[in-house]
C-alpha cells in the first residue's frame, strides 16, 4: 500500500467519524410536535421501608406551554433567576444571567423552561406527605438576593396532616449554580415518620435549541457511583426499556446532561440510594423522568426531621465541576466524577489536558479565539519532528513522481511487474512509502481529542475572538474561516505529490471541497483552529518540500 492510500484511509476514517456523530443525532427519537397536558391522577404513594416504593411522575402542568400554570415565585440572585411553582415548589424555570439563549441572543439562556417541559422536581413518599403535585404557600420573604447577602432562602410550606407539617426550603448562594433542597419534617403527630424522598428531573427527549447536526452532542440522563462509573443512557433505550446504568449505591449522583449545561441531583455521600429512569406516562409529547431515591431520617412524635439534596444546574464549567467533585474537607461536596458529564468523547484522556492548556493559556493572553491559535502553533511544534519526516517522504515522493508515471505506462497491464519496479525505485531512492502517513497517524488521535475539547467547552460559548467572530461556538456568520481553510487545504493538496491513479487524483482534489463543506456548518473555533494547523503546515511543507528540490537538483547536476 503507498502513502496515497494510507493518507486517504485516514481521511476517510475521520469522515466516518463525523458522520457517525450526525447519525447518531439524527437517529435519536423526535418528540410529537403537538403537546397537550394529561389529566390522569398520579399514583397515591404508599409508605414504605424500602427503595422500592412507586412514584408519581406524571407531567407537570406548569412545564407545558399553554396549560394553565399553577402561581409561581420568582427567586433572584447574581447569577440566575429561578421561577418556582407553588405546586410541587419545583423549578419549572431557570434563566441565567451571563448566558444568552442559543438562538435569540437578545434573550437570556434558559436551562428549565416550558418548551423541553424541563422541570426540576420532588417529593416525599409516605401517607399524605407532599409529592410534586401538592399545593405548598410560600412564606414571606426576600426574593432577591441583596449586595450585602452571601444566602437567599424560600421556603414554602405544605398544609398540616394528622399533626404532620413539612416545609420544603430552597437555599440560594451568591455566585454559585449549586441550589440546596430541603425538607424538613415537623412530627407533632402519634405516629412515627419513617418517609423517603424522590428528587428527578424532567425533560422531554428533543435536541437542544440551536443544536447543530454537524456538532451532535449527547442529550440525555447519566448516573454515576464509585462502583459503575461514568453511565450515559440515551433516551432511545429508556424508550425501549432496555436502559442500563446502576441502581443501588451509598454514592453517586443524578444528571441530565445537554450541549454546555447539566443538572444534577448529589445526594450526600454515605446516603443509600436508588436511580431510576422512564418514560412519563400519559404524555403526548414524549418525555423523561429520571431521578434517585433516598430515605429520610425517621421522625419519631414530638421531633422533627431534615433532608438535604443540592442540586446542580448551570453550564459545566470545568473548574466548578472539579470542585464540587471534592470532599467537604476540601470545599467540595464530594461530587466525585461530575467532571465527566462534559463531552469529549472516546478520547477523554487526551482532550482533557488538552483543554487544561487551552484555559492555561487564556489565562494570560485573555481571549479564547488567540488561546486557540497559540494552543495550536504549541501542538504543532510538539510534533513538528514528526511532521517534518512526514514532509520529507512527501517532498521525496514527489521528485520521483515523473518516474512512477513512466513505469505506470510502461507496466500499466502488469500489476505485479509494476509493484516490483515501484519498489525497486523507492529502494533505490532511500524511500519509504508509508514514510509520509505514518507521522499523520500518530497525530490523528490528539486533533480528535482537541476538537472535541473546543466542542465542549461552555468557556467558549458566547466567547469573541475578532471582528467578525463574535462567538467562537457559532459559525462564522460570513463564512470566512470556511473559505480559507478550503483553500489552504486546495494548496496542501498541490504541495502533495501527485498520486499515479488517476482516480486517486481526482479524489484528492475533491478532499478540499468535501471537508470544507462539513466544516461550513462548524463552529468558527474548531475552524479557526483547522486554518492555523494547515497554515503552519503549508509553511512547514513548502519549505521542507524547496530543500529536498534543491538537493535532488544539486546533485543531478554534480553527476552532469
Amino acid at each position: 500500500m503507498d502513502n496515497r492510500r494510507l493518507l486517504l484511509l485516514l481521511v476517510f476514517s475521520f469522515s466516518l467519524v463525523m458522520l457517525w456523530d450526525a447519525w447518531q443525532k439524527y437517529n435519536q427519537p423526535k418528540a410529537v410536535a403537538s403537546i397537550t397536558v394529561s389529566t390522569a391522577e398520579t399514583p397515591t404513594p404508599q409508605p414504605t421501608s424500602s427503595l422500592h416504593a412507586p412514584l408519581p411522575v406524571a407531567p407537570v402542568t406548569a412545564a407545558v406551554p399553554g396549560a394553565e400554570r399553577a402561581e409561581t415565585v420568582v427567586v433572584k440572585t447574581d447569577l440566575l433567576s429561578a421561577e418556582i411553582s407553588k405546586q410541587g415548589g419545583d423549578i419549572v424555570r431557570l434563566e441565567f444571567n451571563h448566558y444568552k439563549d442559543s438562538v435569540n441572543k437578545k434573550k437570556d439562556f434558559a436551562l428549565f423552561e416550558a418548551k423541553h417541559q424541563y422541570v426540576a422536581q420532588s417529593g416525599l413518599i409516605g401517607d399524605n406527605l407532599p409529592n410534586h403535585k401538592t399545593v405548598f404557600s410560600a412564606v414571606a420573604g426576600k426574593r432577591e438576593l441583596g449586595s450585602d447577602a452571601e444566602t437567599l432562602e424560600l421556603r414554602l410550606e405544605a398544609p398540616t396532616t394528622n399533626g404532620v407539617s413539612v416545609a420544603k426550603v430552597y437555599t440560594f448562594t451568591r455566585g454559585s449554580y449549586l441550589i440546596n433542597v430541603a425538607y424538613e419534617i415537623d412530627n407533632k403527630g402519634e405516629k412515627e415518620i419513617a418517609a423517603h424522598a424522590y428528587y428527578q428531573l424532567q425533560r422531554d427527549i428533543k435536541a437542544p435549541d440551536g443544536e447543530s447536526s454537524m456538532v451532535s452532542t449527547f442529550t440525555g440522563p447519566a448516573v454515576y457511583t464509585d462502583q459503575e462509573k461514568f453511565q450515559k443512557v440515551a433516551f432511545a433505550d429508556i424508550e425501549k426499556g432496555k436502559a442500563n446504568f446502576a441502581t443501588k449505591a451509598d454514592n453517586g449522583w443524578l444528571a441530565m446532561i445537554q450541549h454546555y449545561f447539566v443538572s444534577a441531583w448529589i445526594p450526600e455521600p454515605g446516603l443509600p440510594r436508588e436511580f431510576y429512569m422512564r418514560m412519563v406516562e400519559n404524555s403526548v409529547s414524549p418525555a423523561v423522568a429520571a431521578g434517585v431515591i433516598v430515605p429520610a431520617p425517621v421522625a419519631a412524635p414530638g421531633t422533627k426531621a431534615t433532608l438535604s439534596v443540592p442540586i446542580y444546574a448551570g453550564p459545566q464549567i470545568q473548574t466548578t465541576l472539579e470542585q464540587l467533585a471534592k470532599p467537604k474537607a476540601d470545599g467540595g461536596i464530594g461530587a466525585q466524577g461530575l467532571p465527566l458529564v462534559v463531552d469529549y468523547g472516546w478520547l477523554t484522556i487526551i482532550a482533557a489536558p488538552i483543554f487544561w492548556c487551552l484555559e492555561a493559556i487564556y489565562k494570560v493572553v485573555g481571549n479564547w479565539g488567540w488561546a486557540i491559535v497559540l494552543l495550536t502553533v504549541c501542538i504543532k511544534l510538539l510534533f513538528f519532528p514528526l511532521s517534518a519526516a512526514s514532509y520529507k517522504s512527501m517532498a521525496k515522493m514527489k521528485t520521483v513522481t515523473p518516474r512512477l508515471m513512466a513505469l505506470k505506462e510502461r507496466y500499466g497491464d502488469d500489476r505485479q511487474k509494476l509493484n516490483q519496479e515501484m519498489m525497486a525505485l523507492y529502494k533505490r531512492e532511500k524511500i519509504n512509502p508509508l514514510g509520509g502517513c505514518l507521522p499523520i497517524a500518530v497525530q490523528i488521535p490528539v486533533f480528535i481529542a482537541l476538537y472535541w475539547a473546543l466542542l465542549g467547552a461552555v468557556e467558549i460559548r458566547d466567547a469573541p475572538w475578532i471582528l467578525w467572530i463574535t462567538d467562537l461556538s457559532a459559525q462564522d456568520p460570513y463564512y470566512v474561516l470556511p473559505v480559507i481553510m478550503v483553500v489552504t487545504m486546495l494548496i496542501q493538496t498541490k504541495l502533495n505529490p501527485t498520486p499515479p491513479d488517476p482516480i486517486q487524483a481526482k479524489v484528492m482534489m475533491m478532499m478540499p471541497f468535501i471537508f470544507g463543506a462539513m466544516f461550513f456548518f462548524f463552529p468558527a473555533g474548531l475552524v479557526l483552529y483547522w486554518v492555523v494547523n494547515n497554515i503552519l503546515s503549508i509553511a512547514q511543507q513548502w519549505q521542507i518540500t524547496r530543500m529536498i528540490e534543491r538537493g535532488g537538483k544539486a546533485a543531478n547536476d554534480s553527476k552532469a
